[in-house]
């Protein structure tokens, strides 16, 4: 239930007139994102990307776009399950130089010329995402993405803002379950995904906020059909949250969101991360499993700024309740669990 969670339903600014301090009125949810991202000085401490990924089977591609103040990152990458390769490309640049991104998620594009990667998103004027990215990989091969991550008319997101305190906050929306295709080509291999019974789901994670400096999160989603045919998505998050008053919990059915207003209890291990991760809702709704197939498993240790990432692909199996009583099945349905640890 969400009583105590307060629903946004008009457009608001998420910081003061000064860009300094959270907004009391931006404190909520919403199923659209409503939140203009206001923020000005406080140098080191904000940080803003756009995720998106596509879970297409045995394929999963991802790329970021991604500014903390003293360091931008602009990303592409891809895995093939199966073959347990991986590739893509990538570069960052000291203060951010050239990488910039919208107060308003998807009011301009994001793009970049890098000598070794062209990356190009947009949305459209429906809401569809659109991706164009061009690169050379480290082994000299040329590789190329063409993708859309399609808007249903009425598809929700799960946004919200994290209240840790007036000077410290998040706005996060995330995208879950909504329809993609596509095709990646790196060297003379090809791949093509959506569409008939080649199933692909987009993923987009909008983040704009001020962060402490440690920080431990979770977060997990899937996406696939009931057994009567409905596109069900998964929205699932943990610790970042806790204390808060607010999650990044929910359950999509054809698009409909139920929002989840308690801290889901995660149950996996850090040190043997291709165990089952099991996800739990105390009062019910979500009792669910990840079976793990791939661990893209990143470390990274710069000193003042270090993260480390347990990120599983696999399949969620369990059972759902939604806000109107109505339970599903859930079986085998493509997905993602992580946990992350930094310092930034």
């Amino acid at each position: 239930m969400t009583e105590h969670e307060n629903e946004i339903v008009t457009a608001v600014k998420l910081a003061d007139d000064r860009g300094r301090l959270l907004n009391p009125q931006a404190r909520g949810w919403s199923r659209l994102p409503m939140h203009t991202a206001n923020l000005s000085g406080v140098w080191g401490r904000t940080k803003r990307w756009d995720y998106w990924a596509i879970l297409a089977g045995d394929l999963i591609v991802s790329g970021v776009y991604f500014d903390v103040d003293y360091l931008g990152t602009v990303d592409v990458s891809w895995i093939d399950i199966n073959a347990r390769t991986k590739g893509g490309r990538g570069f960052s640049t000291v203060d951010s130089r050239g990488i910039t991104l919208p107060d308003v998620a998807g009011a301009t594009p994001l793009t970049v010329h890098h000598k070794n990667l062209t990356f190009a998103v947009h949305d459209d004027a429906s809401g569809d995402t659109l991706i164009a990215v061009t690169w050379t990989g480290q082994s000299g091969k040329s590789a190329s993405l063409k993708a859309g991550i399609d808007l249903p008319p009425g598809h929700a997101s799960m946004t919200v803002v994290i209240p840790w305190t007036d000077k410290r906050f998040q706005f996060t929306t995330k995208h879950q379950a909504r329809p993609a295709h596509g095709e990646l080509v790196v060297g003379d291999r090809r791949w093509t995904f959506g569409g008939g019974d080649n199933e692909a789901w987009g993923v987009i994670d909008i983040g704009r906020g001020r962060w402490p400096y440690h920080t431990r999160c979770n977060w997990g989603g899937s996406a696939g059909h009931s057994s009567h045919g409905l596109v069900i998505g998964l929205q699932f998050g943990g610790k970042w949250t806790e204390g808060t008053g607010y999650t990044q919990n929910a359950l999509l059915v054809n698009g409909r969101l139920s929002k989840i207003g308690t801290e889901l209890a995660w149950e996996y291990s850090w040190y043997t991360p291709m165990k089952p991760w099991h996800v739990i809702d105390p009062n019910g709704q979500i009792d669910v499993e990840l079976l793990p197939r791939y661990d893209n498993h990143s470390k990274i240790d710069l000193k003042a700024m270090s993260r480390e990432t347990h990120h599983v692909f696999g399949t969620w199996s369990g059972t759902i309740t939604d806000d109107n009583g109505t339970r599903f099945d859930l079986d085998h349905m493509q997905g993602f669990a992580e946990e992350s640890r930094a310092r930034w």
